[in-house]
């Protein structure tokens, strides 16, 4: 009863951040509530048991995506342009996306049960099988780290490049500024030793 409480709570703050994300026009403020959605998504998933994707939320969600969505600021402004555009098309495609969703779900099998392929099929080679071959205990570690191997790299290969594209544009930004330069005329000269 108090899990479903915690878990109401934390959809019914997740429901207010969106709607209030949605009604800002100033970029900051948005960018700073949506690390707070992460921090809240990754708060449900450990509510939901599921602590590895709640680490990888708050990691990615919460943190870098923050500081990339921070870098990618500094280049624009700080408030949204006015929309001049009819938003029914928006509105449209996001309702029938819902929808789509919302209809590839009645398909899915039943929050813990047993029966479902995941549990029958694929969970019981991991326990049987990962520490022989692995030589882990943590199941989780051994299927991220192994099984998962090259997934993960690729997810990590993704943030870190993004993570390098933003240094560059923030780069690229303050030299057309005119902000980077050379060394300055009043800067030391450390071969000839004057200051």
């Amino acid at each position: 009863m108090i899990m479903t409480l915690i878990d109401l709570a934390l959809i019914l703050a997740l429901l207010a951040t969106a709607v209030m994300m949605i009604r800002l026009r100033n970029l900051f403020a948005m960018v700073m509530l949506a690390g707070v959605f992460s921090l809240l998504s990754a708060s449900l998933f450990v509510a939901l048991d599921a602590v590895d994707v709640a680490f990888t939320e708050a990691a990615v969600g919460g943190g870098i995506s923050t500081v990339l969505m921070l870098g990618a600021l500094a280049l624009t402004a700080r408030h949204e342009a006015p929309i001049r555009r009819n938003q029914l098309v928006p509105l449209g495609v996001t309702i029938a996306t819902g929808a789509a969703l919302l209809y590839g779900t009645a398909d899915l099998p039943l929050f813990g049960d047993p029966a479902a392929p995941v549990h029958t099929h694929v969970a019981p080679y991991y326990l049987a099988t990962a520490p022989k071959e692995i030589g882990i205990d943590n199941f989780v570690t051994a299927i991220l780290a192994s099984y998962r191997g090259f997934d993960t790299l690729g997810e990590t290969m993704v943030v870190f490049t993004a993570g390098v594209a933003v240094l560059f544009l923030l780069r690229s930004a303050r030299r057309s500024r005119g902000e980077v330069s050379g060394p300055r005329d009043d800067a030391p000269d450390a071969r000839s030793g004057k200051v």
